[in-house]
């Protein structure tokens, strides 16, 4: 089976549809929860599953270094050793890297960097980037590319796009011929609306299977990301994917969604979960807070997860102030499951025609704010 992408319904910009690939369909709009070092913290696979989850991200640094993407071929390739038999997409690696700063020296051949976790030095260029994703067995491959931080001068942005474009031509090469298997190109160019029309027509050119909104959601602001993506995502094929990498909170993705993405990832439903916050129709909920000590209600009384259905807000007050395992397990199964509910709920408004009235509905639930304390 090949990979396929389908469009079921359209409202305004925004697009429902499906991704068919070998080891399964990923339902669009999309949201990937985040598996960054071969597991989604605090979560079991299976649970993942039972969220909605129909499609996991993997991180080709973090397990570039550990256990390494040999060693994971060697026992089986991603699906097997994480216990996911779904689509993973993989990101390329392009971005921690860049993140290093003062541990990184970058060429036109590629990017040469030392472990975060002990120092060793290693080598990342497209060609290497595309044969451990390739190692890994990712059904949805990343083009290897640079990021830059915003804000950064024209001149920087210029520079940095264009070397990821030949850097895309170069992954398009070592990607091959893979059947069921997919690389995506990444546009970039920061809020420039000349650079991103460059990129994307550069990227036309060379061809993808799917196509990512890069170097947004890395510190220039909600408004400006929403700006640049009412006309980046115009400039991408209208018979492909569109994915937005490292977004994001609620009302990021109900803005993306509208404004014609397909596909998003974002660790904030681990990490919020993790530390306390849960995210539910009203907002945001910091159980850490003492208003919740003696309160037997539930997070959101209209979520059907495990931890609403079975623990109360007194409980989750506890379990966090003690350190407790259990409570960033509780809390990202929650925000996992109400992130997939919210996908759901954007497919069925795009499908009814309904979009606007389900945005209005969105922001007017949030606006309430959190339940009054008992």
């Amino acid at each position: 089976m090949t990979f396929r992408f389908t469009l079921s319904g359209t409202d305004g910009a925004a697009r429902t549809g499906a991704i068919d690939t070998p080891r399964g369909s990923i339902r669009t709009p999309a949201f990937m929860p985040v598996g960054t070092a071969a597991t989604v913290k605090g979560m079991f696979p299976e649970s993942v599953a039972e969220t909605g989850a129909d499609i996991l991200l993997g991180n080709t640094y973090h397990l570039m270094l550990r256990p390494g993407a040999e060693r994971i071929a060697h026992l089986g390739g991603l699906h097997e050793f994480m216990n996911w038999q779904k689509p993973i997409l993989t990101d390329s690696g392009g971005f921690q890297v860049m993140s290093l700063s003062g541990l990184r020296k970058l060429t036109e051949e590629g990017v040469t960097f030392k472990s975060h976790i002990d120092g060793s030095k290693h080598f990342l260029s497209p060609e290497r980037s595309m044969e451990i994703q390739q190692l890994l067995g990712s059904d949805i491959v990343m083009a290897f590319d640079e990021c830059p931080a915003l804000p950064a001068d024209r001149d920087r942005i210029a520079e940095s796009m264009r070397l990821s474009m030949r850097w895309a031509q170069r992954s398009r090469e070592a990607f091959g011929d893979r059947l069921g298997h997919a690389l995506f190109g990444i546009q970039q160019g920061g809020l420039e609306r000349d650079f991103r029309e460059e990129s994307a027509n550069a990227l036309r050119e060379i061809g993808f299977e799917g196509y990512a909104v890069g170097g947004l959601a890395v510190g220039e602001g909600q408004e400006a990301m929403f700006g640049c993506l009412d006309f980046a995502t115009d400039m991408l094929p209208q018979d492909k994917p569109r994915y937005l990498m490292g977004v994001g909170k609620p009302d990021d993705i109900v803005g993306a969604v509208k404004r014609g993405i397909d596909m998003m990832d974002c660790v904030l439903p681990s990490r919020s979960g993790r530390t306390g916050q849960g995210w539910t129709r009203r907002g945001m909920v910091n159980v850490k807070n003492a208003r919740h000590a003696d309160d037997p209600r539930p997070l959101d009384e209209a979520c059907t997860c495990p931890c609403c259905r079975s623990y109360s807000r007194a409980y989750l007050h506890h379990v966090q102030r003690s350190h407790e395992m259990i409570s960033g397990m509780l809390l990202t199964w929650h925000n996992l499951h109400y992130y997939q509910e919210l996908m759901q709920a954007m497919r069925e408004a795009i499908a009814a025609g309904a979009f606007a009235a389900f945005e209005a509905d969105f922001h007017a639930q949030r606006a309430e704010g959190d339940i009054e304390p008992l």
